[in-house]
């Protein structure tokens, strides 16, 4: 994984002193909290419902043993003893004193860490698919690429003050792992019919109050050159993105007004214009990024068997590990799901242990999924069966991934300031209607999200069931979607009609699995029913 060069660090430790220095001046009343939101803004601090949340980037949601560890020791020292895993691939904590702020960005920058750029109207934590570089599906790991796009972006002078937040995902698989034709802009690497690995660009795409889906603006721009089109898609939309109405300042809104078309006509008269202009990196700082992502010391001739003689752990390995590129080894994914939990919630012990699994099993290295899981990415298969009791003995080895259990959700109303609804005790609830082995093996793949606000930070437009929670006149009220996809077929869901209150959506939840149980055909996914025999059936079931 990358590894801090002097001027990462120094960029780091300059940060931290900042901003050490500007709350202290906020503590002390030199400045107002409309002169200091801004500035705490830009180090990923935000006041809630409650208190100070502070989001701590996690680049392409690669973590090492002791950047996990620190995790878990400022749950402890600062917060109230766990954290929140986002759909960013990042970790919250809502429970900070502002005094406490700056030495925690400190504490960070020991182990290579910030939060740098993780809120602000500037491009945010760059995301990747969290089988990155163990894959055996991918043209090539994106990691170093996604890399890249972190240094040109980080206080990139022309792009700190954008038009709203922006978002970017890398992924190098035709399989889309990371949601990215629903981001800003989605990158794609491909190999083309000369055999050249390029990247693909998708732009306009996001989620909220107007979901939108990426049309393909270019279908190969060369690897020395992908830096290069980012800035030109950048300064097309910093330049023309609408500052009169934060509602219509996403990129997806430009690109639905200008037409697809017009944009990539005046992105690519930038990027015409940009060449020879030195925007891509030297040659020999991507070699020195790409030497951080070299495959770590697999065994040759691992054992390729999986013990199969424990029913419970055959069901775990086969929802929860992805084939890995290399024999004999395989991807792990930690489930932060357990019945009756939080989303993406996980205890300081718990990431400890997380952490000295990563260090033992997975060559020191773990990842943050989109769907608020871990991945142990390059697990022997030889040491999975002893890797699944740890887990297990400590509440981790919940067997559901890609089921109705593996809930995507926001903190919602119990958090955060934005919400109208609260989204947890919906997500507790439905997984304890769902918790039976029986039902969830009945049920295959059903991705579930909800969102406590328009803002869908759960996600909910790319739920093959989605749930947004909304205010009725003062009441909590929650609206069913149906049919989205965040995958390579992406989706937005449709709103089946009137809402529900807290109790009345888990019951919809559950009749519109059932319309799925009697209409299924042989193969079906719920999503593959749906498509196939339309909104009407399921309308009939939760309407009459």
């Amino acid at each position: 994984m990358y590894k801090y060069d002097q001027y990462d660090q120094a960029m780091v430790d300059t940060r931290v002193a900042e901003f050490r220095d500007q709350v202290n001046r906020r503590l002390e009343g030199h400045i107002t909290e409309d002169q200091f939101k801004p500035l705490r803004l830009q180090n990923g601090l935000y006041l809630q419902l409650h208190a100070y949340m502070l989001r701590v980037a996690v680049p392409y949601g690669t973590l090492s043993s002791a950047q996990m560890h620190m995790l878990a020791d400022i749950a402890d020292k600062y917060d109230r003893g766990y954290g929140h895993f986002t759909t960013r691939q990042n970790i919250q904590y809502n429970w900070i004193r502002l005094e406490d702020a700056p030495d925690i960005l400190a504490d960070l920058a020991t182990v290579e860490m910030h939060a740098i750029q993780t809120s602000g109207n500037c491009i945010r934590n760059i995301s990747s698919d969290q089988y990155a570089g163990a894959a055996a599906d991918e043209v090539i790991d994106p990691r170093p690429y996604a890399e890249l796009l972190r240094q040109w972006s980080s206080f990139h002078p022309e792009f700190l003050a954008l038009p709203r937040k922006f978002k970017i995902a890398v992924i190098a698989s035709d399989t889309d792992r990371a949601a990215m034709k629903l981001h800003d802009i989605g990158i794609r690497m491909v190999r083309n019919d000369a055999g050249e690995i390029g990247t693909q660009f998708y732009v306009g795409g996001g989620m909220g109050r107007t979901p939108m889906i990426a049309p393909l603006i270019r279908d190969f721009v060369p690897l020395d050159q992908f830096v290069t089109y980012s800035e030109a898609c950048l300064r097309v939309y910093n330049r023309h993105g609408r500052r009169d109405n934060k509602y219509k300042a996403r990129i997806k809104i430009l690109v639905h007004e200008l037409g697809a078309e017009e944009y990539k006509r005046q992105v690519e008269e930038e990027f015409a214009h940009l060449q020879g202009q030195g925007i891509e990196p030297p040659l020999a700082e991507l070699e020195r990024i790409k030497a951080c992502f070299q495959d770590p010391a697999f065994e040759a001739g691992a054992p390729d068997e999986v013990d199969a003689s424990d029913p419970d752990f055959v069901l775990w390995t086969d929802r929860n590990c992805h084939p890995h590129k290399q024999p004999g080894y395989i991807s792990a994914t930690i489930s932060l799901k357990p019945v009756g939990g939080i989303p993406g919630d996980a205890s300081a012990d718990q990431m400890r242990l997380m952490a000295d699994l990563a260090k033992e099993y997975s060559f020191d290295e773990c990842r943050v999924t989109h769907a608020q899981n871990i991945v142990l990415p390059h697990v022997r298969k030889a040491d999975l069966y002893t890797l699944w009791r740890k887990l297990d003995e400590a509440g981790l080895g919940t067997p559901n991934l890609d089921r109705i259990g593996d809930i995507i959700a926001c903190p919602g109303l119990d958090y955060c300031s934005l919400a109208n609804a609260r989204s947890i005790p919906v997500a507790q609830k439905i997984s304890e209607r769902f918790a039976a082995q029986e039902k969830q093996d009945a049920l295959g793949e059903l991705k579930l999200k909800i969102s406590g606000c328009i803002n869908a930070c759960g996600h909910h437009h790319a739920g093959h069931i989605g749930i947004l929670g909304v205010d009725r006149k003062g009441v909590e009220n929650y609206q069913l979607l149906l049919g989205g996809c965040e995958g390579e077929d992406t989706s937005l869901g449709k709103i089946t009609g009137p809402g529900f209150d807290e109790d009345g959506i888990v019951d919809a939840v559950e009749k519109a699995a059932d319309v799925y149980l009697r209409e299924k055909q042989e193969g079906e996914r719920f999503l593959d029913t749906y498509r196939r025999i339309g909104i009407d059936p399921f309308k009939e079931a939760l309407y009459g």
